[in-house]
């Protein structure tokens, strides 16, 4: 390899780290915050927002397996069980419906 490649990789890595190390720093900033309370509710926002963007674009059988999985959850408590029947329900009022 050249004397440019090894430059390259040197500036890359010291990018890699560079953007670590700023996530280090800002995470720990975040969490000393007034916005701290927030982190706790972000996963939900997070997987709510996916779930929601990912069902505007379903028809009503999709609509109708989201409805199911979400009483499975509801119900059960099982993240396993709440996959099984939303997949299931998903596929079976794919098939009779679609």
């Amino acid at each position: 390899m050249s004397h440019s490649h090894w430059i390259l990789i040197a500036i890359l890595a010291l990018a890699a780290a560079l953007i670590r190390i700023a996530g280090l720093l800002a995470g720990s900033a975040i969490r000393r915050s007034r916005f701290a309370p927030l982190l706790d509710d972000l996963p939900g926002a997070i997987i709510v927002s996916l779930v929601g963007a990912s069902l505007a674009d379903l028809p009503a059988f999709g609509w109708l397996a989201a409805t199911c999985a979400f009483a499975t959850a509801w119900v059960t408590r099982d993240v396993i069980a709440t996959m099984i029947v939303g997949v299931a329900s998903f596929a079976g009022l794919s098939y009779f419906l679609a």
